[in-house]
């Protein structure tokens, strides 16, 4: 008990010192971008072309008079929205809720980060929630038109567990899941293969806790085989430990594909990095290459990176809005590459 104590004090003190230096780091400067939408709060964007245009499925942000924790028990969001626009820079549209809690059999609460694909001209929304029972799973609702409405599988796909749920379709049809998220997203309880309250994470010098993904089956309301560790390695091809903060695996995975190479992207989370690595597959191994985002004001982070026209954007969020860690905003800027495949470090303030 003492070293389970003395681990959540660490923890603590390392989330909310953290959580002060970004809030002082980035006081009164200004923003590259602003919020996309202003009549409501909104996190998480994943971001997807359809039909020739830019859908965006985030969380939901809501004050839901929760206390807040180090486990994000206060991100009580109960539906999700999704928005379009013809591109980054144009209107948004909203079209509505697509989702909603009470509509979904299986799940008790916390409706975080979705994630949405399509195939066959049917569409797809991934998305977190806790079970009765507490547990983290994923579910899948599935619609005819991209911005829904969704109507959500009875259970939640069998084999899944924690959070962030992101679908990544490769260039020979396969679609891959990836998920995870330590501390409140619950990774840490799967270490043994099963699940057990345990909020211990490797020592420092062990390897970190890695996120997890497996291939879709083909009606995309499965996995097809157990979710395995999508390796993430230093440039002499270790596994990058989990004392190293500012480039290990917290959650927030996303995958894309440019000039030949898988990018895995992912939140440092206390460290407040989007990073990402490369590699020759969608399963791994990913060498680090560096980080795409620096800090943004608040303690989450997550991204979400598309084309249009030739061009790279980056999709993230922020606290501009309420300067509440759980009440965030939605915003996108330009993402450029160097000539060598590595990209721009971007910070979102001026």
């Amino acid at each position: 008990m003492l070293n389970t104590n003395l681990f959540r004090m660490k923890r603590l003190f390392i989330c909310f010192s953290m959580l002060s230096f970004a809030a002082f780091s980035q006081v009164k400067k200004e923003p590259i971008s602003q919020p996309l939408i202003t009549d409501q709060y909104s996190a998480d964007p994943s971001a997807h072309l359809f039909k020739g245009k830019i859908y965006i499925y985030p969380s939901h942000d809501i004050d839901a008079g929760i206390k807040e924790d180090d486990l994000g028990s206060h991100f009580g969001m109960r539906d999700y929205h999704v928005f379009s626009q013809e591109n980054p820079s144009a209107a948004i549209t909203d079209h509505g809720v697509a989702l909603k809690l009470e509509d979904i059999p299986w799940a008790g609460k916390m409706l975080w980060a979705p994630d949405a694909a399509e195939k066959n001209g049917k569409y797809y929304l991934y998305f977190p929630a806790k079970d009765k029972e507490g547990i983290f799973r994923i579910g899948v609702a599935s619609a005819i038109k991209p911005e829904g409405p969704f109507n959500a599988e009875p259970s939640y796909m069998k084999g899944t567990y924690s959070i962030d749920p992101a679908v990544f379709k490769d260039k020979d049809g396969s679609y891959y899941i990836y998920i995870g998220g330590i501390w409140g997203g619950q990774l840490q309880h799967w270490k043994s293969g099963k699940h057990e309250f345990d909020e211990k994470q490797p020592a420092d010098n062990q390897p970190a806790l890695m996120p997890k993904m497996a291939k879709l089956s083909a009606d995309m309301k499965s996995i097809e085989s157990p979710l395995q560790n999508v390796q993430i390695l230093d440039k002499e091809g270790k596994l990058l430990l989990s004392g190293d903060h500012n480039r290990r695996f917290f959650e927030a995975p996303f995958v894309h594909f440019y000039n030949g190479k898988y990018y895995f992207s992912y939140s440092t989370g206390d460290t407040h990095f989007i990073a990402y690595a490369t590699g020759d597959s969608p399963k791994g191994p990913f060498t680090y290459q560096g980080v795409i985002l620096n800090p943004v004001q608040g303690w989450t982070n997550h991204h979400s990176i598309i084309e249009q026209n030739g061009k790279w954007y980056l999709y993230y969020h922020d606290v501009q809005m309420s300067g509440k860690t759980h009440l965030r905003n939605i915003k996108v800027t330009e993402l450029k590459y160097n000539t060598d495949g590595t990209i721009q470090t971007i910070t979102a303030y001026k």
